[in-house]
């Protein structure tokens, strides 16, 4: 994938390639990462509530607030908190706000027509003829670039949130050109993925507009959605180009520290699924970069860490005093020193006591039910064996077992869209019993 801006960043600071997201879900994502804390412990898994509508964290001081509390002015513009959330009590979050996430410009009618799952809008794809400076995203860095002209003088935190490749995916057709149809490179994908995993993992994507992998080659749609996901990349890594060339230009790069980060991965077609909403390495691996004073350059940690931990590390790189409470570790040693070890796993958790507990090499999958997965990344960086029934590695699965949460908070009050709960005996899937012997949909 061509991302000129994003690698030449990752160039002057530290790459991390094994970061992964607590939850592979827009909203308790961005929860954990603006709260420190866990899913399993606010109880924020699905795309509502708001965490501020908890009563147990309405008073919890964010990341940004953190930084307010000591002296910094904060911004934000784009997708910070899923769905905007955060506008609704501005002056709680943030000091000033620019424009919110939006998709832009929009064809009159989808791209790609009737898509399963209930024809959902924001399931299409292509290249749409209209101006890149129509994208949300154009407008969302435009505003980033004029608060960096402006050249702040107070201490800032500025957040910059990019909608794509969420689908929607439009761009231009110059994005679509870096990538011709007939050099495209697909995904790799096993078609007997899924034979040696449970019945259980479908729960987590039981019932999605997302399309499977069957429709998408049925429709002929595989290829236009992986060269429209890349064309989104290449045109979003335009856009972070545009701040990054601001922030140059008004002479605050050398004291600025810049941190580039996704909320989730996406799977296009792997495991027999596009989009997120599982605990696997397509969804739960996401690119961080840090960049700025105090980081190595040009290099690159493998170590797993956990977007929880940006919070304890920006703290601590701008000098300012530890927040109690937060559940992520500071990655200050691996700033300094890339090939530090870290004790810790990265968890991901989707949906109640469904956890992922990925080390440098293993990734342990422990759903509701008790059912598991294990895998060697080393060896088998697809997931394609599940080794959890075998005998010789029943040591191995013991062992990470033990870095499981502690707390496993039921879903917060007003949870709703994409809510997975499960009794014995009983799973429900947005409130409806998925009954034995039920076809998974869309397969």
């Amino acid at each position: 994938v061509s991302t000129p801006y994003i690698d030449s960043l990752a160039a002057r600071g530290t790459l991390f390639t094994n970061a992964h997201a607590q939850a592979p879900l827009c909203n308790p994502s961005r929860t954990s990462l603006m709260t420190g804390l866990r899913p399993s412990t606010t109880g924020i898994y699905g795309l509502a509530p708001w965490f501020r509508e908890v009563d147990e964290w309405k008073d919890w001081v964010s990341l940004p607030q953190h930084f307010r509390m000591h002296g910094y002015r904060t911004y934000s513009a784009g997708k910070i908190y899923h769905g905007g959330y955060g506008r609704k009590q501005s002056d709680a979050e943030f000091d000033v706000l620019g424009p919110g996430a939006s998709v832009g410009a929009r064809p009159a009618q989808k791209i790609v027509g009737w898509t399963p799952g209930g024809n959902h809008p924001l399931m299409d794809w292509g290249s749409f003829p209209h101006r890149d400076e129509d994208k949300g995203d154009w407008q969302v860095a435009s505003w980033a670039v004029e608060q960096l002209r402006e050249s702040p003088r107070q201490p800032f935190f500025l957040s910059v949130g990019f909608f794509l490749p969420h689908v929607p995916c439009y761009a231009t057709q110059q994005w679509f050109d870096l990538y011709p149809e007939d050099q495209l490179q697909l995904p790799p994908i096993l078609d007997t993925d899924r034979d040696d995993t449970p019945l259980f993992s479908w729960y987590l994507h039981w019932d999605l507009p997302e399309p499977r992998l069957k429709w998408l080659r049925e429709a002929r749609q595989l290829s236009p959605l992986v060269r429209a996901y890349l064309a989104s990349i290449s045109f979003v890594d335009s856009q972070v180009g545009r701040v990054l060339q601001a922030l140059q230009a008004s002479g605050l790069a050398e004291n600025t520290i810049v941190v580039l980060w996704s909320d989730h991965g996406y799977h296009l077609g792997e495991k027999g699924i596009s989009g997120k909403n599982s605990l696997w390495e397509r969804s739960t691996h996401v690119p961080l970069i840090f960049a700025g004073p105090g980081i190595g350059r040009g290099a690159r940690c493998q170590q797993p860490v956990e977007l929880l931990d940006l919070y304890p590390t920006l703290s601590e790189l701008c000098g300012l005093p530890e927040r109690p409470g937060l559940e992520g570790h500071s990655l200050l040693p691996q700033l300094q020193q890339p090939d530090t070890p870290r004790p810790w796993p990265a968890i991901t958790t989707h949906n109640h006591d469904n956890h992922s507990i990925r080390s440098q090499h293993w990734r342990l999958i422990q759903y509701a039910d008790g059912s598991r997965e294990l895998y060697q990344l080393k060896t088998d960086p697809h997931e394609w064996n599940n080794l959890a029934e075998k005998p010789a590695y029943q040591q191995v699965m013991e062992e990470l077992l033990t870095f499981l949460p502690a707390t496993n908070r039921l879903p917060a009050p007003g949870s709703k869209h994409r809510i997975l709960e499960y009794e014995p005996g009983m799973a429900r899937w947005e409130g409806k019993e998925i009954q034995p012997g039920d076809s998974i949909p869309g397969i």
